[in-house]
């Protein structure tokens, strides 16, 4: 149809480079000095702002601290789907997108060996402990509201009410001592609901709990 902009991945790079050239410059930052804060190297940096190089999501993660805008502004500027607050369609899609990193992504078998060795811990008297006692801490330095968020919460309230099976309770506890413990299996960059590994581990942990319960 003439008249209609057709939207291509390059036009969606040049427009975040351009976005962060104007940061910069705002900022009065040279690509230079940018790479040193982020850690980033220039020449990244440099292809990212001349729409050579989509940002991943751990480079928007730093550019958001850096620059101190909004982390979610940055995602869709870059062209990444960005969840709907308040929506039915946000648990689905978030849901729906952790359940495909699960099937696909291989630091997936490292989140779950993590796992397997904290459902052991969780058990002793240490591990209950360290749950109880810093789930909450965690939560509040977090800072964060969603479905990830919701879901920990809820399995924090089964595990500290001892609402299960000793093997059920193991489960949830590993999944408590992931978000309570850093890992850093999967490089941290935050969603609107979380971080990513604890959000694969709890899918993990929700998935073994319902193969539990059909056994």
């Amino acid at each position: 149809m003439k008249g209609v902009p057709i939207v291509t991945k390059n036009t969606t790079n040049a427009t975040f480079g351009l976005r962060l050239r104007v940061l910069l410059k705002e900022r009065s930052l040279s690509m230079r000095r940018f790479s040193e804060l982020t850690e980033i190297d220039t020449a990244t940096i440099s292809r990212i702002i001349n729409g050579k190089r989509k940002a991943n999501l751990q480079h928007l993660e730093r550019f958001a601290d850096c620059l101190e805008v909004p982390l979610m502004d940055l995602f869709e500027a870059a062209g990444y789907p960005v969840e709907q607050k308040q929506s039915d369609a946000t648990s689905h899609t978030y849901a729906n997108m952790i359940q495909e990193l699960v099937n696909t992504d291989a630091s997936v078998q490292v989140v779950e060996q993590h796992l397997a060795n904290y459902e052991l811990y969780s058990q002793t008297i240490e591990g209950e402990s360290s749950i109880l006692e810093e789930f909450e801490g965690k939560i509040d330095s977090v800072g964060s509201i969603g479905p990830l968020i919701n879901q920990l919460k809820n399995l924090f309230e089964t595990f500290r009410l001892h609402k299960g099976t000793a093997s059920e309770l193991a489960i949830i506890g590993s999944a408590l001592l992931y978000f309570i413990i850093p890992v850093d299996v999967i490089p941290d960059y935050l969603f609107a609901v979380g971080y990513l590994d604890d959000a694969i581990a709890v899918q993990l942990t929700t998935t073994a709990l319902e193969k539990n319960n059909r056994q």
